[in-house]
């Protein structure tokens, strides 16, 4: 990890972060997330510069958007600056879409099989 997504985790793990819960780096489909919430079906970014305009990353935003997630993108440079900030625009971020419809099962995630078993995917 980098020094912004070690600082970003100290704040978003073990439900530290308004009783959410965050995983790191969760495969989703045949993407992976750095920060992923999801109970709120939102991935949190932390990324360096090089991300701005990269056509990769807009292919891989749109695929996770097909499965129903929410992409949010900070630079580490803000997250190194002002964590606080950070955290209170995601704060602001899940305020206005608080809750997500049901996530699609996404074939291969074992989310199907952990349902049948009664587990949350």
């Amino acid at each position: 990890m980098t020094d912004a997504e070690r600082l970003s985790w100290r704040h978003l793990r073990d439900r530290q972060f308004d009783g959410l819960k965050f995983v790191r780096q969760e495969r989703i489909g045949r993407y992976y997330g750095d920060f992923v919430c999801r109970e709120r079906r939102l991935i949190v970014e932390v990324d360096s510069g090089q991300h701005a305009d990269s056509v990769a990353d807009k292919r891989r935003n749109a695929g996770l958007e097909t499965l129903g997630y929410r992409i949010l993108r900070y630079w580490n440079n803000d997250v190194l600056r002002s964590i606080e900030g950070v955290l209170k625009a995601l704060r602001l971020e899940l305020a206005a879409a608080p809750h997500p419809v049901p996530l699609p099962v996404i074939p291969g995630s074992g989310a199907g099989r952990a349902r049948e078993r009664g587990g949350d995917g």
